[in-house]
């Protein structure tokens, strides 16, 4: 009896523990509890690799975009050079329609000397014209134009505008100016110029105190098809021109662009380091064929300074006259001729590939008058010189 009553207390316990433990929520076996979790830091996402690149077939243009014959130096000069005709040329034109007369010549000075001609410079221009237009007979707005039109060819055309060329082995460009002036820029696109020439060329990228110089012309060159020559941010600027000679004659190389810091003119310091690489650089590669220094044609008489500094750093052969297309004072090309007796060689007329143009100065005169002419009458004589 005692064993049978002591059975059924167990039953009953055990009914009611089992009772007691269906209440409880029930958790899946493979569900921790909170004692059970780890404090686990997330990794971060890497990022998703690039996609691998892949050829792709171009699709044929809806129509020819190429013209069927290239622009001539005229025609380019027309279409870039709209607003210094649409300043100096109309303002010229405006004048002498009013007649030929002394007021016109004081106005033609004033309008020269805003256009970044120079007032000394104008000053003799405009002395010049009188008295040949005296000695002539001029009396109409169209001859005086005429007349003016020439003696600024006359001006511009003395200069030899060519880029020096060796018959032999390779030729070294050495590339200067301040920053912001589009000097890397004219690099790559001279390097692109010549490598679609079917010519080998090579790129020191000799600014070495700016990281995103170096990786600029890194892009120009393979945008270009040119091969750079670069060293660490920091480096020797005239070592890295120097093995980017070596390396240019070792493969033979037809053109050595060299990319050197952007400095400003009164850093004298800066200045020496300039002597110092062009001076390295010739041990081995012999005199630069051209140093051509790079100014932004919007600075106007600004440029003037930076061009005398640079010259008495280095022997400047050239300038690059950048950003033509965007300034209305065209006449800083005739004022670095004058003034300095620098040879303009090369304009930036735009910021496509093939918008660093050799400069013609027939080209450059005649764009500045073009169109604006047929706006005024000229013919008529309402006054005398």
């Amino acid at each position: 009896m005692p064993l049978i009553i002591g059975a059924v207390v167990i039953l009953i316990v055990l009914l009611i523990v089992g009772l007691v433990a269906g209440t409880r929520p029930r958790r899946r076996p493979d569900e921790p509890s909170v004692d059970d979790v780890a404090v686990v830091q997330t990794p971060p996402k890497a990022a998703p690799e690039a996609e691998e690149a892949v050829d792709v077939e171009p699709q044929p243009p809806a129509e020819p975009v190429t013209p069927a014959e290239p622009l001539t130096s005229l025609e380019r000069f027309r279409r870039r050079l709209g607003r210094a005709r649409g300043s100096l040329g109309s303002r010229v034109v405006t004048i002498f329609g009013r007649g030929v007369t002394d007021e016109a010549w004081e106005e033609l000075e004033e309008s020269l000397i805003a256009a970044d001609v120079g007032v000394e410079a104008s000053g003799e221009l405009v002395a010049g014209l009188r008295e040949r237009a005296r000695a002539e007979g001029v009396t109409t707005g169209a001859q005086a134009l005429a007349l003016l039109q020439e003696v600024l060819r006359l001006e511009l055309s003395v200069a030899d505008r060519s880029l020096a060329r060796r018959a032999d082995g390779t030729t070294v460009w050495l590339v200067t100016g301040v920053n912001g002036t589009g000097k890397t820029t004219s690099i790559g696109k001279l390097a692109a110029r010549h490598t679609h020439q079917g010519e080998q060329v090579v790129l020191a990228a000799a600014d070495t105190f700016r990281a995103a110089a170096a990786e600029q012309l890194q892009l120009w060159g393979e945008r270009s098809g040119a091969r750079v020559v670069r060293s660490r941010e920091g480096a020797d600027p005239a070592a890295v021109a120097f093995d980017g000679y070596a390396s240019a004659k070792a493969s033979g190389a037809d053109l050595l662009l060299v990319d050197t810091a952007g400095r400003l003119q009164n850093k004298t310091q800066l200045m020496e380091e300039l002597r110092k690489t062009k001076r390295v650089l010739e041990r081995d590669a012999g005199p630069c064929d051209e140093v051509l220094l790079v100014l932004d044609a919007t600075t106007g008489q600004n440029g003037l300074s930076q061009a005398r500094a640079f010259m008495e750093a280095v022997d400047v052969s050239g300038v690059v006259l950048t950003k033509l297309d965007g300034t209305a004072r065209g006449g800083i090309v005739i004022a670095i001729q004058r003034q300095l007796g620098i040879p303009v060689k090369l304009v930036g007329l735009g910021e496509e590939v093939d918008d660093l143009a050799d400069f013609d100065p027939d080209a450059f005169v005649d764009a500045l008058f073009a169109e604006v002419a047929q706006d005024v009458d000229l013919d008529e004589d309402p006054g005398q010189p």
